[in-house]
């Protein structure tokens, strides 16, 4: 049966496996380099994912200083102080200000280079599917109509991991909150004296804090007592 098909026929079906194979490639490519770029811009620093911050290679920690809404991204910075008497500041950054470590809040392919990428694959997986359509729509018999068709559909199966990214990391999407520095200081040190409260039982540490003076007791007032005769 397959040994009567037409060359185009057979033409159009590796032309679609082809292009999906490539597409994925394209995808994958991408966000290989994407990656490698951000493993180099970072360092060798890492991010730690329950205290939203950076360890430098040095052991100093970065915390979270503001929010870029524009760009989506979290930015870090060390302590000016601990960062410019580092030994090897030099080798790190030149600024005076601290190191700053940049993070994506939102997965792949969330920003605008990995969309033009994922944009690119996504367009190969259309043409991807469009060939075998084309000659289907050519006027083969109805088996090569079937089978053209039915690889159509596998391939549009194959392409929905490309596509799914249009719903799952939309533009602008919701649960990023913007809060000042102050703020995310605030929460630290709160937290850092709950963590102290939790390692001891003292009552000493429980009682921590300015101490309120009770007030002053009134001595009461001792009234003179007449003392009288009585005369009859």
């Amino acid at each position: 049966m397959f040994d009567q098909f037409e060359p185009t026929t057979w033409f159009a079906l590796g032309y679609a496996v082809t292009l999906l194979l490539v597409a994925h490639g394209i995808d994958k490519m991408s966000r290989r380099a994407a990656l490698t770029v951000e493993q180099n811009q970072r360092g060798g620093f890492v991010y730690h994912a329950d205290h939203d911050a950076w360890v430098c290679p040095e052991d100093q920690w970065l915390w979270p200083q503001s929010f870029d809404p524009e760009n989506r991204v979290m930015r870090y910075r060390s302590t000016p102080s601990v960062c410019n008497a580092c030994p090897v500041r030099d080798s790190c950054t030149t600024s005076d200000s601290g190191r700053e470590v940049q993070r994506q809040v939102d997965p792949w392919p969330a920003s605008e280079s990995a969309r033009f990428h994922r944009g690119i694959a996504c367009t190969v997986a259309v043409l991807a599917c469009a060939w075998p359509v084309a000659a289907a729509l050519s006027g083969p018999s109805s088996v090569e109509v079937a089978v053209l068709l039915g690889t159509t559909v596998l391939v549009l199966l194959g392409s929905l991991p490309l596509w799914s990214h249009l719903r799952r990391s939309p533009v602008d999407p919701a649960g990023v909150l913007f809060r000042p520095a102050d703020d995310n200081e605030a929460d630290r040190l709160a937290l850092a004296l709950k963590a102290r409260a939790r390692r001891t039982r003292y009552r000493s540490d429980r009682l921590a804090g300015p101490q309120v003076a009770p007030p002053p007791v009134e001595e009461p007032v001792v009234l003179p007592v007449r003392s009288s005769r009585w005369k009859p």
